[in-house]
């Protein structure tokens, strides 16, 4: 009986303690999951603080961004815009023509720095929407090609454009977004390459689109191929220093981010020294077109040389508080016989329709005093007919084009200034259902010299090189005027005429100097007095 109450007591004894250091274990365990997560907490409270820091600063950068580029598109608009109208003069002596050219490439230039700074924003905040369509691809490898071809033979550079295989011609992507990858792309190659040569290699299969772009340029290092696509990102190699190509290091930022929205792979391979090979894989389905889709909007763009319009006149209303724009918008409409009014603010518009003036069609600017555009619409909306009246929005503020609004605006109804003439004059065509008035060829200035017998070609050919200058097809027009210097010789003033035309972009000088030649049945029969 002794020995079992000792057992007891030591057994007892011996439970005690291990529950004694069971339980300063678990109070251990529980204070140590306590400060755990008070750091959890803190940690979390602390990357809240700096989402919200940096969701601010984000909103902040929109902000300037969007000022900035309203403050530069402003007289941006009116440079541009007088430079298309000057351009389109044929009063203005052709010395003056090319002064205005160069205002013109000049604002172009400053207008694709803004452009390319508003896609990284866009792009960054989920604000860029792809405009899916079809899309004429051989023939757009062939135009981009043309124009870098010219920009690598200034420099001293070898071009190459090898199409692998057949080329579809009709596919479904964006187009102005696949072209803007394909010019930054080239662009950069021939920038930063001295000498030796710039080759476009490009393939179609299975869906997809393999397009390289290889140079002879210096090359990239690893650790310059591991930060080329970030922005402002400049490369080290020699040429790169104080006389470095002029840009501001957004071009391949762009390309990449671009190629990434539209589901393809952008890669680089590069060796120092020895170039570097971008390749771009892009997912582009073929369309198929039949040969009764010329009429669906599938065929190539023509200029339009704009006299007027057909039928009653048109009444257009300006809503604009910059002076300058109205003045801009009377000088391009008035001439093609519209009746325009004007207004400088949200408040004189909709006091000018409430004495009973309707227009046929409406432009209205965003930014104005007192109302802006977007209420201003809302309380036109409000007005008896008001809601039937077409209205478009053209606004410096890029960060307001295709986004959702409650009034129901579409994105074809938002023009971004500087606006392009045809752009505008497309839309009011759209609208108002306006059957143009095309412009006759203006005859190009004959000197004072006594006319030279010159031998054109036979009309069949004459008609080959019409057909493609109207649709600026660049190496279709070479290809016809080497065929001409093959076969007929005597024709070498007008081929050598019409190669340099062409060098120089000069598409619808070609067309007004061939149309007429055309128009007289002695074309056909050889040589005659232009």
């Amino acid at each position: 009986v002794a020995w079992w109450v000792v057992l007891a007591h030591k057994s007892r004894q011996v439970a005690q303690e291990e529950s004694n250091r069971q339980t300063h274990l678990l109070m251990r365990e529980i204070e140590s999951h306590r400060q755990t997560d008070a750091e959890l907490q803190s940690a979390r409270q602390v990357a809240e603080r700096a989402r919200a820091a940096a969701d601010q600063a984000n909103q902040a950068k929109s902000r300037y961004i969007s000022t900035i580029s309203h403050e530069l598109r402003t007289p941006l608009n009116s440079i541009l815009g007088y430079a298309q109208l000057m351009g389109e003069d044929a009063t203005i002596p052709p010395h003056r023509q090319q002064a205005v050219a160069v205002i013109r490439r000049g604002g172009e230039h400053l207008l694709s720095l803004i452009e390319g700074t508003l896609d990284i924003a866009h792009i960054e905040s989920g604000k860029l929407t792809l405009q899916l369509r079809p899309m004429h691809f051989d023939n757009l490898m062939v135009e981009v090609a043309a124009m870098f071809e010219l920009q690598a033979q200034a420099k001293g550079l070898a071009f190459d454009y090898q199409p692998e295989g057949r080329l579809p011609a009709v596919v479904r992507g964006d187009e102005k977004r696949v072209r803007q990858i394909l010019i930054n792309l080239l662009g950069n190659a021939i920038k930063f390459t001295a000498q030796g040569r710039v080759s476009l290699r490009v393939r179609h299969a299975r869906e997809m689109a393999v397009i390289d772009i290889s140079d002879t340029g210096p090359g990239l290092s690893a650790q310059e191929q591991a930060r080329i696509f970030e922005p402002f990102s400049r490369s080290a190699a020699p040429g790169t220093g104080p006389a470095a190509p002029p840009g501001a290091g957004l071009g391949l930022t762009i390309a990449k981010m671009l190629t990434d929205l539209m589901g393809g792979e952008l890669t680089l391979s590069s060796t120092p020294g020895a170039g570097a090979v971008f390749r771009v894989k892009l997912f582009l389905p073929e369309v198929r077109v039949s040969a009764g889709d010329a009429g669906q909007g599938l065929s190539l763009p023509t200029p339009k040389m704009r006299l007027g319009y057909a039928g009653p006149r048109r009444r257009v209303l300006l809503v604009d508080n910059e002076e300058a724009d109205r003045e801009l918008l009377l000088r391009l409409l008035q001439p093609l016989g519209f009746d325009l009014r004007t207004a400088a603010s949200g408040h004189d518009a909709l006091d000018l329709l409430a004495t009973g003036y309707r227009p046929d069609a409406i432009l209205m600017d965003l930014a104005m005093p007192g109302i802006d555009g977007w209420e201003t619409i809302r309380r036109l909306r409000m007005l008896k007919g008001g809601a039937a009246l077409p209205v478009a929005i053209v606004s410096a503020n890029a960060f307001d084009q295709g986004l959702d609004n409650d009034l129901g605006v579409p994105a074809e109804d938002f023009m971004l200034k500087p606006w392009r003439h045809s752009e505008l004059l497309d839309w009011l065509e759209r609208k108002l259902g306006l059957d143009w008035l095309e412009a006759a060829p203006v005859p190009e200035p004959v000197a004072q010299a006594a006319p030279a017998a010159e031998p054109v070609p036979a009309a069949p050919v004459l008609q080959a090189l019409l057909e493609a200058a109207g649709l600026g097809y660049y190496r279709g027009i070479l290809n016809t005027l080497a065929q001409i210097e093959q076969e007929q010789p005597d024709c070498q003033a007008f081929v050598a005429r019409m190669r340099e035309l062409a060098r120089q972009f000069k598409f619808e000088t070609m067309v007004q100097q061939l149309a007429p030649l055309l128009a007289h049945p002695e074309a056909a029969a050889g040589p005659r007095v232009i």
